[in-house]
């Protein structure tokens, strides 16, 4: 009879010869760094419009969803200090089909972000006269915007490909800066314009429990709190995981949800009446291109908004380089595991993966396609995140019954009942993502496994020494759960044929998720195979001597 509370091989704990240097602060700021980026300049604006003043519930809701996440999260990232681990936990707990999804799914989310912001940037650049014309009344690109759009893309991989050095060097200021400008619109446009009436004078929820719930994942909350994983990539440099990782992951999501949820109760109580009079899906008022730019003008704070229109070219601006950078390296990443072609791992005299960078650049074009506005991308991201992020819990609760004698910094408390609450939570964001995104989603996931299981068969059939090792049997329930999530939303009441009314929905989406929890943990590999997957990318991962 086999053991499974094997020791663990000192390579899977092993940082690598990284030095733990990194306090609780610089965990934290890091996250922090993350949270606030340019989901704040339309967050609160298009929550608004969607849930009325009860966006303030949502914003709370999708904190609270973080959090489990990033509970989960903090575990693990103690337990395995490896660079990529979110797309890394599914590979070690059900081998490389898994690894390859997941894999897959992270460099869906990557590659959707730099497109977002320069939706961003170009939604506040309306401001310009010489801009005027780049976007439609409802937000899509006009034929310049679409010209424009692809620039601003070109210039995200220019600069990666020659100024990644100087732009690592500016990282900080522009964090501080990052925090800063809403913090200063938080306070200075409540100084004065401070109207508690607008709560209640065309209702706090007009739209419902289905307005709060669709707000979380269309509007922007999930993607503005999205981020927390940012500490976890920094465990195996920090000097006292077990106490500063979970203080980090948690403080980060705090601050983020504090200054979201101060933005969102500004922006509304801020407002004139004459702007949502009409309701809450009619609000308009002059700027609302750039919704705090435009109110700061309006309440009379024209050098505010000058400042908010900066802002919203340089905060946008620097996340959108650093995720074409980050498109890259995934891509990379997924060659080095045997999942992509060697040509994505293959690096200019600078070090740079070229050919990653290029097709950065190309998908980001093509999201402008069908997602031509900053909200419908929105929705897109966050299902795309959240998908990457649900390999988590699941990975977390086979980890506890194949590896209870594996060294964990930090333990996270109730963890069992955590995890598939989280993978409960992580499916209904999914979920109220809504039909129309979930199947450009979907297909999105479909030609992923066109692409890479190409080449995986060609790898295997070829025989070549990097062929991934797919493990079938322990991914069996995979296929359940993506198909089982798509039939759900189309058949489900938001956006779909509304055959499963709402609040009944969300326990079948719980039943579901639980069902596909347990089917996975009891086809999880083995332990000798995880613990050989644990060995194989830490010397994949070792540098060369």
């Amino acid at each position: 009879m086999v053991k499974v509370d094997h020791a663990v091989p000192r390579a899977a704990t092993d940082t690598g010869g990284l030095r733990r240097d990194v306090g609780l602060i610089g965990l934290m700021w890091a996250s922090v760094g993350s949270i606030i980026g340019s989901g704040w300049l339309f967050g609160a604006e298009k929550a608004v419009v969607v849930a009325g003043p009860a966006a303030i519930i949502s914003w709370v809701i999708g904190a609270v969803a973080i959090v489990l996440l990033a509970l989960v999260h903090a575990e693990l990232g103690g337990m395995f200090p490896v660079a990529g681990g979110t797309a890394r936990y599914p590979h070690y707990a059900f081998g490389g089909l898994a690894g390859m999804s997941f894999g897959w799914f992270s460099w869906l989310q990557a590659a959707t972000v730099a497109p977002i912001e320069v939706e961003a940037m170009i939604g506040y650049a309306k401001h310009w006269k010489w801009a005027d014309g780049l976007q439609h009344a409802d937000g899509t690109l006009s034929t310049s915007g679409f010209t424009i759009a692809v620039v601003l893309m070109a210039v995200f991989v220019g600069v990666n490909f020659f100024g990644v050095r100087a732009l690592a060097h500016t990282n900080s200021a522009a964090t501080w800066w990052k925090i800063a400008v809403p913090l200063a619109a938080i306070f200075i446009i409540a100084i004065g314009n401070f109207h508690p009436a607008n709560f209640t004078s065309e209702g706090f929820a007009p739209f419902g429990a289905k307005g709060v719930l669709a707000a979380i994942s269309s509007s922007g909350i999930i993607f503005a709190l999205l981020g927390f994983e940012q500490a976890i990539q920094l465990a195996g440099e920090s000097r006292d995981p077990k106490r500063d990782l979970p203080r980090a992951t948690l403080g980060s999501v705090a601050i983020g949800a504090v200054i979201y949820i101060l933005l969102q109760v500004v922006f509304i109580v801020a407002l004139p009446h004459a702007s949502f009079a009409q309701g809450w899906a009619k609000l308009n008022f002059p700027g609302i291109s750039g919704p705090w730019a435009g109110l700061a003008t309006v309440v009379g704070l024209g050098w505010l908004g000058f400042v908010l229109y900066l802002d919203a070219i340089i905060s946008p601006g620097g996340t959108g380089l650093i995720y074409t950078t980050a498109t890259s390296r995934v891509s990379y990443g997924l060659a080095k595991n045997g999942y992509a072609p060697k040509v994505f791992a293959k690096t200019d005299s600078r070090g740079v993966p070229w050919f990653g960078l290029i097709l950065s650049f190309v998908t980001g074009v093509i999201c402008f396609l069908p997602f031509p506005s900053w909200q419908e991308l929105v929705g897109f991201i966050t299902s795309a995140s959240v998908l990457m992020y649900a390999g988590a819990p699941l990975a977390y609760g086979v980890f506890a019954d194949r590896l209870p004698r594996h060294e964990r910094p930090y333990r996270l408390p109730g963890g069992k009942l955590v995890s598939p609450l989280s993978f409960v939570v992580a499916n209904l964001i999914i979920y109220w993502s809504g039909w129309d995104t979930l199947w450009r989603l979907g297909f999105a996931i479909l030609l992923g496994y066109v692409l890479l299981g190409s080449y995986a068969w060609y790898a295997i059939r070829k025989n070549l020494p990097d062929a991934p090792r797919l493990d079938f049997k322990a991914a069996q329930w995979l296929p359940g759960y993506l198909v089982g999530m798509g039939l759900l939303s189309w058949q489900g009441s938001f956006g779909g044929q509304g055959r499963i009314p709402l609040w009944w929905d969300m326990p079948v989406v719980g039943a579901f998720s639980l069902a596909v929890y347990y089917w996975a943990r009891a086809t999880a590999s083995k332990a000798e195979a995880i613990e050989r997957s644990i060995e194989e990318v830490v010397v994949s991962d070792a540098p060369a001597h």
